[in-house]
């Protein structure tokens, strides 16, 4: 027998009209490339993508086409995210930190008929200009009076919009049309596309309103420092209008004080993004000996957060919510925020160590661990294994890839993450390492993230990464890559010594070695495949 309720699809330009009507003071502030702050409500920036989806329309975008964006953090990035999918088209977000390689073909996979690029970034699009796709229009997002500093073939963004209408009839499409396209990068072998749908992207939305709702709601203002560009920035553009939470977005500006006098100023209580962006905020706030005046809670993913920088934030009073997620699951899977009953029963140095795991799943989403024949392992905290995941906000196969595909979905339809975790019984998620970034000594594993974790907390210490060396004897041994905290180096034997009160003698790093900056990812994650490369002949002595 089936429920008698109406079947209404589920549609991401819902979202932004809901926020027009119900949240229609809540605000979008952008720091813009032009160098002033722009600020307008939900219920102008629907008026303005409502103009921006019939310009795309009467470009010949269809339904299924795909519409690039390569562009920072604001207000107009936020627009074409809601016109392109509302007509039925497909958002590519591309990452401009792509190598030229990589850009050039994702463009190409995705087959993109339109690319709409930020100011900043069209001499990236001039170099590659004789190798783009034939027939590629290039909308630079800019001003009509601007457009003199630019090739007479490229459209002006704010032209296309005030020539269009207002007035449109949004497609009923359904909700497993695709939305968004989104692509892996750091990994060896050319990037794999993720392709979203409304279905999954509105579930994803509600998902991050009710399990990080802390965060989020009427009032609340959020700084997404994790880009557009990067995995729809963790959904808060979809999950901030749906809950009336006002959206500051940073623009090309992301360095420490940047961020905090954007957020000093504009009482930001929340901040999203990854470790190496918190490390020069927290440096800024060392500078000015305070906290930026309304900032409340940091969620800090993309990789493991330092026990030391959690440490930092919530001595400041800021609340940490460490959570974990990947390109492929929309992206986040879990969470760290601790219920009250957990905070009144447990120590601050116990909750301290709760949140250093990747918190518990979100609503949605399931999480096994399998060991090396498949079969699931124990939730109990000790057992480990590969952590696999489904849910109804993660992909199903790979956009027009059906190798990696095939390789990454066990025959139950799990997806793979190709993480080594481990589960807790109520449920907290401790990712132990990449499978490709664990160290293999003598035949025993060695963790890189617990290595990591230790030595940030060390003062001379600025950032570091643990890398896997070959060794004669033990197949693979730890090395240490230290980027310094001013000008005096720490000794191998104060590593030794600050590790040897967390880790076995045999798991100690056999060496260290200095760089200036560690290598970055696009997404700014650490590079260890970049390390690798760079220390791929490295003697031990």
């Amino acid at each position: 027998m089936l429920g008698q309720m109406m079947h209404r699809d589920l549609s991401i330009i819902e979202i932004l009209k809901f926020a027009a009507e119900n949240h229609s003071v809540s605000e979008v502030v952008s720091l813009r490339t032009e160098g002033d702050v722009h600020r307008y409500t939900y219920s102008d920036c629907l008026v303005r993508v409502s103009k921006l989806a019939n310009a795309i329309l009467n470009l010949g975008v269809k339904k299924g086409d795909r519409v690039a964006t390569l562009a920072w953090n604001g207000y107009r990035h936020l627009e074409l995210y809601y016109a392109i999918s509302g007509v039925g088209a497909v958002c590519h977000t591309i990452n401009p930190r792509l190598s030229a390689e990589q850009m050039l073909y994702i463009l190409e996979h995705a087959g993109d008929s339109i690319l709409f690029v930020d100011t900043t970034f069209v001499p990236i699009i001039e170099k590659l200009a004789s190798k783009l796709p034939k027939n590629l229009v290039i909308i630079v997002m800019a001003s009509s009076e601007s457009m003199s500093n630019f090739s007479d073939e490229y459209l002006s963004y704010e032209t296309l919009i005030t020539e269009s209408s207002q007035k449109i009839i949004w497609p009923e499409l359904p909700e497993n049309t695709a939305a968004g396209l989104c692509y892996t990068s750091g990994t060896t072998g050319n990037p794999k596309g993720a392709l979203y749908s409304h279905r999954s992207t509105v579930l994803h939305a509600l998902t991050i309103s009710l399990n990080m709702g802390l965060f989020l709601g009427n009032g609340m203002k959020v700084l997404p420092v994790v880009p557009l560009f990067h995995v729809n920035a963790w959904g808060l553009p979809y999950a901030a209008p749906l809950t009336g939470t006002s959206l500051i977005f940073p623009g090309p500006n992301l360095d420490g004080a940047s961020l905090f006098n954007l957020m000093d100023h504009e009482n930001v209580n929340s901040a999203w993004g990854v470790p190496t962006v918190w490390l020069g905020l927290l440096e800024e706030i060392r500078n000015q000996g305070k906290a930026p005046s309304q900032f409340q809670n940091v969620v800090i993913g993309g990789s493991a957060a330092p026990k030391s920088m959690i440490e930092e934030f919530e001595g400041l009073g800021i609340t940490v919510c460490h959570a974990w997620g990947m390109t492929e699951m929309s992206p986040v899977g879990t969470q760290g925020f601790l219920p009250q009953p957990m905070t009144k029963l447990l120590s601050s140095d116990e909750q301290i160590l709760k949140k250093c795991n990747q918190g518990r799943r979100v609503f949605g989403v399931d999480l096994k661990i399998v060991d090396e024949k498949g079969s699931s392992l124990p939730h109990d905290g000790e057992a480990s294994g590969e952590l696999y995941v489904r849910g109804n906000a993660i992909i199903s196969g790979y956009y027009k890839n059906e190798q990696s595909t095939e390789e990454s979905f066990d025959k139950e339809g799990w997806f793979g993450t190709g993480d080594i975790a481990s589960i807790t019984s109520d449920g907290f998620l401790n990712i132990q390492d990449r499978a490709k970034d664990l160290i293999k000594s003598g035949g025993e594993w060695i963790s890189s993230i617990d290595i990591e974790n230790v030595v940030m907390g060390h003062p001379k210490v600025a950032n570091c990464a643990v890398i896997a060396v070959s060794h004669p004897k033990w197949e693979e041994r730890p090395l240490l890559v230290v980027v310094s905290n001013g000008n005096i180096r720490v000794t191998k034997q104060e590593i030794d010594d600050l590790l040897l009160g967390h880790i076995a003698k045999w798991q100690l790093p056999d060496a260290i070695e200095f760089l200036d900056a560690l290598p970055l990812t696009a997404t700014g994650k650490v590079s260890k495949l970049t390390l690798r490369e760079m220390f791929a002949n490295y003697k031990l002595t």
